[in-house]
């Protein structure tokens, strides 16, 4: 599920990729303090860009550091936390915990057999302090793992599963945000979906593995279909976003929303222009 979300560098001021900077090494700071060494392995621009957004929604107090570590041992570096990013590590922990899981399951990944064991423990104090999510996520992924043994050629009804997972994990508080927040994790969360099997699709194809682009792969429309369909996800998601009222870090926002996420499907259909030329 991770790698999709990212900031497009080009149209931001250097304050601004520093500011990124600071949230993601803020992050990465708070999963090693939590979870050790283990945890700062799963650290992600996915729950960087929550840890932005719940901060400029509800505007805890930050604390700052400037420091060195053991992947910055020469310049020192500045860091960004606050009581959003206990939060955001935890997300991490439980999403990278069941990403482990299902690449055992699906692909006998020694490497996904040896994080489940690395993370089991993070992720059951994850699980007690977080049971709503920890269940959302379980129930989803097992759904989503039916439908795919299954090979259903039910586009929505497999998104569907994905947008539940990480609306999910956008729910820091029930509060009259949360439904904003549940919509814009539910629309990234499909779109990542989506983009998961779109980048995957040749390599599926090669080893005769499921992917749910198939039957849309077959139409004489593919590109432009996929075009809208992933459009359209990030439409809802960037509506959602747009009912918050944030103003603090929301250009820095608005360049994930609607630039950075796109960096990753630009890259793709280049790549294969280049293999259709």
């Amino acid at each position: 599920m991770f790698g999709y979300v990212s900031i497009n560098p080009q149209a931001l001021t250097e304050a601004e990729k520093r500011r990124f900077r600071a949230f993601y090494c803020g992050l990465c700071r708070v999963l090693r303090e939590a979870y050790g060494n283990v945890g700062r392995l799963t650290l992600s621009n996915d729950m960087t860009f929550l840890t932005l957004l719940l901060s400029a929604l509800y505007e805890p107090d930050e604390q700052a550091y400037d420091e060195r570590c053991a992947l910055h041992p020469v310049k020192p570096h500045h860091a960004v936390t606050h009581a959003c990013t206990r939060y955001a590590a935890d997300m991490n922990i439980l999403l990278a915990y069941y990403k482990c899981l299902d690449d055992a399951a699906d692909e006998k990944s020694l490497r996904g057999k040896a994080g489940q064991a690395a993370l089991k423990k993070a992720f059951m104090r994850v699980r007690a302090d977080w049971p709503v999510q920890c269940q959302t996520v379980q129930e989803s992924l097992a759904a989503l793992t039916e439908l795919e043994k299954a090979e259903s050629t039910d586009l929505d009804a497999l998104t569907r599963q994905s947008g539940r997972m990480l609306g999910a994990c956008f729910l820091w508080r029930q509060d009259a945000f949360a439904p904003y927040l549940r919509e814009m994790g539910d629309a990234l969360g499909r779109f990542i979906y989506l983009m998961d099997a779109y980048e995957d699709y040749d390599a599926d194809e090669k080893h005769r593995r499921f992917n749910p682009l198939r039957a849309l792969h077959a139409q004489p429309d593919y590109e432009e279909r996929m075009e809208e369909i992933l459009t359209l996800e990030m439409s809802r998601c960037a509506r959602a976003f747009e009912c918050l009222p944030i103003q603090q870090d929301a250009g820095l926002i608005r360049n994930v929303l609607y630039s950075g996420v796109w960096g990753g499907y630009a890259r793709l259909k280049e790549k294969r222009k280049e293999k259709q030329a």
